[in-house]
Order: C-alpha cells, then sequence, then structure tokens
C-alpha cells in the first residue's frame, strides 16, 4: 500500500496563508483549524485565524483568537495589533486606541501601530462631531457613538429633561468637569451664566427660535460629551490635555502632535515603498531630508525622536546597501547601532546588528559579519528568526572553509526550522548542513541529506531548488563512487 503524504503544521500554514491571499478564506479556515489541531495554542496560527475571522465579517471569533494570542504573549506584536483591528472594526475605537498605543509602546519601529493611533483618534473625533453643529433635540433616540452610552438609555432621558429637571440632578464638581471637558469647560460656564440673564434668555432669534433653547442645547451637549469622556476616555488622554492646558499651547501656534504623527508615518511609508520600487536614490533623499527634519523638532512634538533617528539611519543606510555603497550604508547602520545602545533599545539593536552582518556578507569580509550575528543571537525573539540567523552565520563559515562550524550551525538552523515547521527553511539548512558535508567529504551523509532537501523543494515547491539539489547530487554521488574505487576494502 502507498504510504499517505505526511500533514504537519508548516504544510497546512502554508496551504492556509496561500487560500487566504487568493481570497478564498472558508477554505483557508479549515486548514487553521487543522494546524491548531496539531499545535494547540499556536500564537501565529491563532493571528493567521483571527485575521481569516475578521475577513469573514465574524469579528466576535476574531477577537477570540486575538486575545488567545496574548493570553500566551501579552508582548506578541501581533496579537496586539490583530485585538485593536478587531475592536476597531467592532466599532470600539476607544479599546482599539489603548492597544495601539500598548503595541507602539512596545514595538515603536512598527509604524503600523502609529496609523492605528492616528485612524482611531479620527474616527472618535468624527463620531463626536463638531459642537456647533450639533442639535439635540428631546427624544428617546438620541445616541452615542459608545456601545456602553446606548445601553444606559435612562441617563439619556434623564440629561433631556427640560431645564427644572436639569437643577435636580446630580451636578459634577468643578474639577472633574474641568479635567473632562478641557478647553470646553470655559464655554459650558458662559452658556450656564447665559442662563441667569432672564430677558435674554425670553428673547428670540430673527429665525424665530428661543435664546433659552439654544443656551440648553448648547449646555445639553456639553453634560453628554462630559458623560461620554467619562465612561470612555483613557487616563492617559485626560493627563495629555491637563499638560497641554499647564503649558498654555495655543492650537495656531503649535502643531497637533497627531498631525505630527500621521506626517512622519507616511513619510515612512513612502520611504519604504520607494525602497521597494527600486527606487533606492529617492528613497535615500527622502529619508536624509526627513532625518534633518526631526533632528530640528523637540522631544516634546516627536516623544519617539531617538527611535525615528536610529529607524532613518537604517532606511539610510538599507538605501545605500542597494545602490552598491557599502562603506556609506555600513557606516549607516553603526549609526544607527549607537542610536540603539545609547537609549537601550533591544529591537533596534537587534535590526542594526543583523543590517550590518548583511553588509559585511556582501563585501565578503565573512568574519565580522559572523561577528555581528553571533552578537545578535541571544536577541533573537522567534524560532523562525533564528533559523534564518543561524543559516546566515553557516553560509558564512562555509565561504571561510571551516566546514565543521557551517555544519553545526547548519544543524542549529534546522533544528529552529522544525520547531517553527517552516518547509522552506528547512530546506535552506538541509542543503547548508548537505554542502558542509560534501566539504568534510563525508560523502554518505550528503547524499542522505540533499535526498532530504530534495523532499522538501518538491512541498514548497520550487521547481529550481529541485533542479540544483539534483545537480549537487549527482557531483556528490560521484565523488562517493571515485572515494569507494579508491579503497575496495571499505
Amino acid at each position: 500500500e502507498e504510504a499517505l503524504p505526511v500533514v504537519t503544521f508548516g504544510n497546512l500554514m502554508t496551504e492556509g496563508t496561500a487560500l487566504s491571499r487568493r481570497g478564498q478564506h472558508d477554505k483557508a479556515l479549515g486548514c487553521f483549524n487543522d494546524a491548531l489541531k496539531l499545535r494547540a495554542g499556536d500564537k501565529h496560527c491563532l493571528i493567521t485565524r483571527s485575521k481569516c475571522f475578521l475577513k469573514l465579517g465574524d469579528t466576535e471569533n476574531s477577537l477570540k483568537d486575538a486575545e488567545a494570542s496574548l493570553q500566551i504573549d501579552k508582548t506578541f506584536p501581533e496579537g496586539l495589533y490583530q485585538k485593536a483591528e478587531t475592536l476597531y472594526t467592532m466599532g470600539d475605537f476607544e479599546f482599539a486606541l489603548v492597544f495601539y498605543h500598548r503595541g507602539r509602546r512596545l514595538r515603536p519601529d512598527i509604524h503600523k501601530f502609529q496609523l492605528g493611533i492616528n485612524k482611531a483618534e479620527e474616527a472618535i473625533v468624527n463620531c463626536l462631531g463638531n459642537p456647533s453643529a450639533v442639535k439635540l433635540e428631546n427624544t428617546e433616540e438620541l445616541c452615542f457613538v459608545s456601545r456602553q452610552a446606548e445601553r444606559k438609555k435612562d441617563n439619556q432621558q434623564q440629561q433631556n429633561k427640560p431645564a427644572k429637571d436639569q437643577k435636580r440632578t446630580k451636578k459634577q464638581s468643578p474639577k472633574t468637569e474641568r479635567q473632562l471637558l478641557g478647553e470646553l469647560y470655559a464655554d459650558k460656564a458662559y452658556l450656564e451664566k447665559l442662563l441667569k440673564d432672564e430677558d435674554l434668555m425670553q428673547s428670540s432669534t430673527r429665525q424665530g427660535i428661543k435664546v433659552l433653547d439654544l443656551v440648553l442645547d448648547g449646555i445639553s451637549y456639553l453634560n453628554h460629551r462630559r458623560d461620554f469622556w467619562q465612561q470612555q476616555k483613557p487616563m492617559y488622554a485626560r493627563v495629555y490635555e491637563r499638560r497641554l492646558l499647564r503649558e498654555g499651547r495655543a492650537r495656531d501656534r503649535r502643531r497637533k502632535s497627531s498631525d505630527i504623527g500621521r506626517s512622519i508615518a507616511k513619510d515612512m511609508e513612502d520611504i519604504e515603498l520607494c525602497l521597494a520600487r527600486g527606487s533606492a536614490e529617492e528613497s535615500c533623499r527622502k529619508a536624509e531630508r526627513m532625518l534633518r527634519k526631526i533632528q530640528g523638532w523637540t522631544e516634546e512634538e516627536v516623544p519617539n525622536k531617538n527611535e525615528l533617528i536610529g529607524n532613518l539611519h537604517s532606511c539610510i543606510g538599507n538605501a545605500h546597501l542597494a545602490m552598491g555603497q557599502m562603506e556609506a550604508a555600513l557606516h549607516s547602520h553603526k549609526m544607527d547601532l549607537d542610536f540603539a545602545k545609547k537609549n537601550a533599545l533591544t529591537d533596534a539593536v537587534s535590526r542594526a546588528l543583523d543590517n550590518i552582518g548583511h553588509v559585511y556578507a556582501r563585501i565578503g569580509r565573512f568574519q565580522q559579519a559572523i561577528n555581528a550575528w553571533e552578537e545578535k543571537i541571544p536577541l533573537a525573539q522567534s524560532s523562525l528568526e533564528k533559523a534564518w540567523l543561524f543559516h546566515e552565520i553557516g553560509r558564512c563559515y562555509l565561504e571561510l572553509d571551516k566546514a565543521e562550524a557551517a555544519q553545526d550551525y547548519g544543524q542549529k538552523s534546522l533544528q529552529s526550522a522544525d520547531e517553527e515547521g517552516d518547509v522552506e527553511w528547512q530546506l535552506h539548512a538541509t542543503v547548508l548542513v548537505a554542502q558542509a558535508q560534501v566539504k568534510l567529504k563525508d560523502y554518505r551523509s550528503a547524499i542522505m541529506n540533499f535526498e532530504r532537501a530534495l523532499e522538501k523543494a518538491k512541498l514548497v515547491p520550487s521547481e529550481a531548488a529541485q533542479n540544483g539539489i539534483l545537480v549537487a547530487l549527482d557531483s556528490v554521488s560521484k565523488s562517493f563512487i571515485a572515494e569507494l574505487n579508491k579503497s575496495p576494502k571499505d
């Protein structure tokens, strides 16, 4: 009987991801469900399944998977981002904003958290609207953006009662109202002062609207806004507003931090997009221009100024590398490393060491590349990252004709790839081990590993890899036969 093909976690993840990219989310969901049966609680699989649920409109299950990944690892950036995205889709903009901020604090180098903050803040502002454009009516249909506020219609009815009833309701302390309303507190105080002018309250506008009704509408709106933020507004937002009031910032003289953040995120996207499209010179030019701009801003305007400066040095280095300017690339990546170490930014240190290793490897200085990458090993955060890191180190040792060290790192890479269930890196690691064994003249083991690599290449699938392995397998087989002929007894 023919043996059935072995279904692995990595195969199911690869197939599910491919189906999801093609828009076949129902079929992809089946693959992710099967993958979780093989490896229950895998946080990466939970996130991919959460994304799939979100595409299908199942926000409840999407949120469950995102929260499950965070129970495994509270600092998992993809889990924080997916939970924020799901909450945003559900309309819980305030809670989404909390998780966007949490993710940005943990991983300031991931720009999608800043973009999430921007869109969540904009959504909140859009839902609250402009006070001058709001006309509140004494109806039961009055509602707000917050789901929690929607569930409390009794409170809304109380707030919509005439002025006599409003006087009976419990009044907030001036200090609390000032914290909640911010700059609008002065407007509310002014409207309440107008109520005392009885002659004015009895008058009407040219359109026949009573001034009393207009004033009460304004006060009612501000009361609703106060109650909404009391229920929903995060504490960090209140602290930020109080700091702005203490410093006496005027809107027309200072940029809003959200505007600056939005501008920076857009510029960073443009820089990365230019490099991805092959316009390395334009990417480098934009990054250098933005670096000069950020150096002129204060830390109050750009709280993560040092991280951004390091990130821009990294972008400039990558652009120089794409243009073949190796010394300039090396200088920029070393600047990134210095900034990262000076400010104790672990992720940025890891990124800079990675890039420095790549530049050294490109110019043939393999020992310096090994030194940089071996310094990065303790900072690797996942098995997949370790798989390619060990592979690159092993490849450099192979170039230096240190076959034993190359074989050792190849086996480490294979072990990490097996832990992650990644077939592609299993293929690369197995080929590296086989090539090292050829250098060591261990032809029998090399043949076995090339045959294993050939099976991996069929699973990927990669026709080019299969052809390359077949050529290598033929060559090592001939060497093995020649050695056997020299030693008849063996």
